[in-house]
């Protein structure tokens, strides 16, 4: 039933930022910086990828859709907090919290989806290295990473449609950025599609995507060690920056999915803070760095792009 106190709200006001004093400018430019480096590392390797065309192959393309999500993921938080930090009254628009959301659910789908791809790739590459380039057209390519983007964005907007009309009893988020079980927790009314469709949504986002991904990189190790010392050593060096990348991002992301859904109340609130935000800033900051220095034919290609070889 829905109670009488419900009000109409066209704002959220943010309850996780405290008055820092004299050192919001210094938190400032360590965001700042960190955003920087995002950018310019992520995009650096997307031109590098796109001019050279030994890397037009399926693994890279994979790569390079992960690096936009990265800046994609990234800017969805990044000039909000930066804005935040040197802001005396932490609100923002309900439109805008929901764009946020849009954003960053997106985002964690998307980066799910291109793991799975990249794992999937890599099973075929290794297990199945006959029928690789059979299977692995470039249409399939393309199609795999269209979808890995378009099925995610369907999702998030099915999950905004469901949470944007209900009525809200108030407007405190006790977050840094938004979140829509922290705006579903505020409703009035019966939230139980949304309960449902949430759950539904996180198993179908995260659950099988690291069910998948734990299949495939069991049958990649099964291989690796049934093989010689050389095929070995070549699997573990495309394999270690993807189970890094991956362990990674899963533990950001179980962390927020547990922060949304249960009492955090006797967790510091200076540690929920760095490990609500953990998935979005570190991934972006590691992936590029995982990547660019652990893959040697990157590797080799940054360097010809930094000295003018291409």
């Amino acid at each position: 039933m829905m109670m009488k106190n419900s009000t109409q709200v066209s704002f959220f006001t943010l309850s996780f930022y405290f008055d820092t004093g004299a050192l919001r400018h210094l938190y400032f430019i360590i965001i700042m910086s960190l955003y920087v480096f995002i950018v310019c590392a992520n995009l650096f390797l997307i031109v590098v990828i796109c001019m050279n065309r030994s890397l037009h192959e399926p693994m890279y393309m994979f790569l390079c859709s992960l690096f936009v999500n990265e800046l994609y993921g990234s800017t969805g938080l990044f000039p909000f907090l930066l804005v935040q930090i040197l802001s005396d009254v932490h609100t923002l628009s309900k439109l805008f919290c929901f764009l946020q959301i849009f954003c960053v659910y997106s985002y964690a789908c998307v980066e799910f989806s291109n793991l799975v791809m990249m794992s999937y790739d890599r099973y075929l590459a290794i297990c199945y290295p006959l029928q690789y380039n059979q299977n692995m057209t470039s249409k399939t390519v393309a199609l795999l990473i269209v979808l890995s983007w378009l099925i995610p964005f369907a999702a998030i907007t099915a999950l905004i449609s469901l949470s944007a009309p209900l009525k809200l009893c108030g407007n405190v988020i006790h977050k840094v950025f938004c979140g829509n079980y922290a705006i579903v927790k505020l409703a009035c009314g019966n939230t139980r599609v949304n309960n449902i469709y949430g759950l539904i949504y996180t198993f179908i986002s995260v659950v099988i995507p690291l069910i998948l991904i734990l299949y495939t990189y069991t049958k990649i190790l099964k291989v690796c060690f049934s093989g010689s010392k050389q095929t070995r050593q070549k699997a573990i060096r495309t394999y270690v920056p993807h189970l890094v990348s991956i362990l990674n991002f899963s533990f950001g992301s179980c962390f927020q999915i547990i922060q949304s859904r249960f009492d955090m109340s006797d967790v510091p609130k200076v540690l929920s803070i760095l490990l609500s935000v953990y998935f979005l800033t570190c991934q972006p900051f590691f992936t590029p760095v995982l990547y660019g220095l652990k893959m040697t034919r990157i590797r080799i290609a940054c360097k010809q792009v930094i000295c003018g070889e291409m």
